[in-house]
């Protein structure tokens, strides 16, 4: 695993934000490199002389919160422009069977932290945000991207939020350039309140994200929908591409997503995992009717030599590169370059029965 966190030493009075470079620049947020071992490496910028437990050669070029009391440095973003994500908030609402991050009632606001790294992202970077929920903190978020992206118009968004909170007058306050930019990624697991409300332990939740998502495409907000594949909604999931395409044909895409070995899902594993191996069909049927009534389905954290090969061109290789896991035979497969590989976590058996392609 790629760490995204690294034990840090620095005489700074308080937590800042900065990126690496290899040489001195003249740009007041960087940090230039002054030496590197096999274990750790030293830097120098506007916040003193610092040192990170990690080489040179894994974080030169990223952008790292740095937080000397706590002895910490978190990458924020990394140099890699499509593996970039925030942390904006532990704190849910739901309570989903499968969550991969576990709600916490504990928040400390980063936003001004935030903003700085993502003024520093790559050119034409696309910035996840995530949690938790983080339409918890809806204003302030807003505000820090609307600042982002009127100093970085180059720049994208996409929110990871379960929908919950977007009231007419709060999609009123997105603003314009804010609007353009961002995608909402909301997740919808059945075309039923009994079954996705059952999902995120929430009752009311499906009535509240369908007048949420009717706010959003009012107020012509861009949406990819998400849906997990477990054992509780595999065998409905054509029944749920009728739902989407009759009545949200507007999104820009539904994921179809393979559930993570973490969080929630971990201890729960053998009753929620939906091997789509042994039964494709549900998956098949889906892609479909949505392809067929003009909505674009794509699968997410799916190995191809899982798929048909008929529907190995709707997968995309989605895992993040720090959580990405191949078996030792996938290196003979002539795919590996453009497959998901499997997360981190996932257990050992099923990870080794790979059929290279």
């Amino acid at each position: 695993m790629i760490p995204l966190s690294a034990e840090a030493f620095s005489d700074a009075e308080t937590a800042f934000v900065t990126r690496l470079t290899p040489n001195r620049s003249d740009d007041p947020r960087d940090s230039f490199l002054l030496s590197s071992s096999a274990s750790d490496s030293a830097w120098c910028g506007d916040h003193g002389v610092f040192s990170i437990g990690l080489t040179s050669a894994d974080i030169c070029g990223d952008v790292l919160l740095v937080d000397p009391k706590a002895r910490r440095a978190e990458r924020l973003i990394r140099r890699s422009p499509a593996q970039n994500s925030l942390l904006i908030t532990e704190q849910c609402d739901q309570l989903c069977i499968m969550c991969s991050q576990p709600p916490k009632k504990t928040h400390w606001d980063r936003f001004a932290h935030f903003e700085q790294a993502c003024r520093l992202a790559e050119p034409a970077t696309t910035i996840g945000i995530t949690g938790g929920e983080p339409t918890l903190h809806l204003p302030p978020l807003l505000a820090m991207m609307d600042k982002v992206l009127e100093a970085r118009p180059d720049l994208f968004f996409h929110v990871l939020t379960n929908g919950q909170h977007f009231t007419g007058a709060a999609c009123e306050q997105i603003p314009e350039r804010v609007r353009r930019a961002t995608v909402w990624g909301i997740p919808l697991y059945a075309d039923r309140s009994e079954l996705h409300d059952r999902i995120v332990g929430k009752f009311g939740a499906f009535e509240r994200l369908l007048e949420s998502m009717v706010h959003l495409l009012v107020h012509g907000a861009r949406i990819e929908l998400r849906t997990v594949l477990m054992q509780d909604n595999l065998s409905s999931l054509p029944v749920l591409a009728r739902f989407i395409s009759t009545n949200l044909p507007h999104i820009e895409q539904w994921s179809i997503m393979g559930l993570e070995n973490i969080g929630f899902a971990r201890s729960r594993w053998h009753a929620l995992y939906a091997d789509i191996r042994r039964d494709f069909s549900p998956v098949g049927q889906a892609i479909d009717h949505a392809t067929l009534f003009g909505t674009r389905a794509r699968l997410f954290n799916m190995p191809l030599c899982h798929l048909p090969p008929s529907y190995r061109p709707f997968a995309v290789a989605s895992i993040s590169d720090w959580k990405q896991r191949f078996s030792p035979s996938c290196f003979a497969c002539s795919a590996r370059s453009t497959c998901s590989g499997f997360f981190e976590w996932h257990p050992d058996h099923l990870v080794e029965e790979v059929v290279p392609l």
